[in-house]
């Protein structure tokens, strides 16, 4: 990167960062009146309605055969995540929910490897063991600071971050020549549908918000997470993606964890031994998983 982009990368980064930092206490506070299938489902449908305008606008600028891509990136980057999340977050807290988030770099890596051609040092193999032995380490630590089973709802968080890492090389060398407001304002054009019917055909939203205390509060929440986290976070994320590398660009989650725990301690959540402890294995071997050859 020449000077100005470097300039105009790092601060996008730490937009990001404060932005889907954020996210976690967001999709808490969405939690405690809705369910995850429901946060999952609002999360995409409201992202929409703010870029509405924009994609019926947009979406005649692109070829029809570039519609499926754009369908399976929102799918990837934006839907799966966004019921995997809510619903891990059921049965983790949100500052160990951002913790393990840091996973997405390390994915960005193994799926750039596997499958698009890229090339890394060997360390970069000891730096995905290490930031794996860090999740599970998160995954075990208890309440009370000791360790026990596996809490297996981590997974759901992993498996996002394989979506994010599979969807950022996709989107790198697979779809060329969009500008990123296209990319993320269709990419929702094309989800939308699918979470409309969901929350209308399958859940009881509508109801909550009429009789359930708290709810319109619940839903404003889940309304800022949408537009700030998911619409205006993925467009400076299709921003910053164009000026740097994948690897460059999913290192956001260096700094994320650090936003998400401080919003956890101070919404009452407690980090002990074994959580610092997780953190620090995950963001060590995402360094070295992302010194590329």
């Amino acid at each position: 990167m020449n000077d100005p982009n470097r300039f105009a990368a790092v601060t996008l980064l730490l937009v990001l960062s404060l932005i889907w930092g954020t996210s976690f206490i967001l999709i808490k506070q969405g939690l405690k009146v809705f369910s995850p299938d429901e946060v999952g489902a609002l999360r995409v449908a409201a992202a929409f309605l703010f870029l509405m305008p924009v994609a019926f606008t947009r979406v005649r600028e692109i070829q029809p055969k570039e519609y499926w891509k754009l369908f399976v990136s929102g799918m990837l980057a934006v839907f799966i995540p966004a019921f995997l999340f809510a619903t891990a977050q059921t049965h983790l807290s949100s500052s160990v929910a951002g913790i393990i988030n840091t996973l997405s770099p390390v994915w960005t890596v193994i799926i750039g490897a596997a499958f698009f051609s890229q090339r890394f040092r060997g360390g970069a193999i000891l730096g995905i063991v290490i930031s794996f032995i860090g999740c599970i380490v998160l995954a075990v630590v208890r309440d009370e600071g000791t360790l026990g089973g596996f809490n297996a709802w981590a997974l759901l968080i992993v498996l996002a971050c394989a979506c994010y890492g599979l969807n950022l090389n996709f989107i790198k060398f697979k779809v060329i020549g969009l500008d990123p407001m296209t990319l993320i304002s269709v990419s929702l054009l094309f989800i939308a549908p699918l979470a409309y019917v969901y929350l209308f055909g399958f859940t009881g939203f509508t109801d909550k918000l009429l009789h359930v205390p708290g709810a319109w509060k619940a839903f404003m929440f889940i309304a800022i997470l949408a537009l700030m986290s998911t619409a205006v976070a993925n467009l400076l994320f299709y921003k910053l993606l164009r000026i740097a590398s994948p690897l460059f660009t999913s290192s956001v989650t260096y700094v994320m964890p650090v936003v998400s725990v401080m919003w956890g301690v101070i919404d009452g959540e407690v980090l002990l031994w074994g959580h610092f402890f997780g953190m620090a294995l995950i963001l060590g071997g995402v360094f070295l998983a992302n010194q590329k050859k």
